[in-house]
């Protein structure tokens, strides 16, 4: 009888588990500038598959991206942010992409 309710405690707490990890919020700051920077952003970030939503705030240049981490991770979105040209937290964007900005969104273009 012991083992029967062990087994359905753990299982019970699986369930709970699982529900509690279908979304995150992260807040990533980023090297946007202009409302095409936050288009762009927002536009790349909410077509990603395990995204549910993406926001950038331009006065603090920080995006807030709710996510499921069983599709997506932190890592692959601050790749994806700075691959478009952004720098994100601690990940650096590549010189190649920040130049396939337009002028005005490169760094100190406005």
């Amino acid at each position: 009888m012991k083992t029967i309710l062990f087994i359905l405690a753990v299982c019970f707490s699986q369930v709970l588990f699982s529900q509690n990890v279908k979304k995150q919020t992260i807040i990533i700051q980023t090297s946007a500038q202009c409302g095409d920077c936050k288009e762009r952003i927002e536009g790349a970030l909410n077509y990603t598959l395990g995204v549910k939503f993406a926001e950038l705030d331009l006065e603090s240049k920080k995006v807030t991206v709710c996510f499921s981490p069983k599709k997506t991770s932190i890592e692959t979105i601050k790749a994806i942010i700075a691959k478009i040209g952004y720098d994100a937290d601690d990940v650096k964007a590549d010189i190649t992409d920040v130049q396939k900005l337009p002028k005005c969104c490169q760094p100190n273009g406005h």
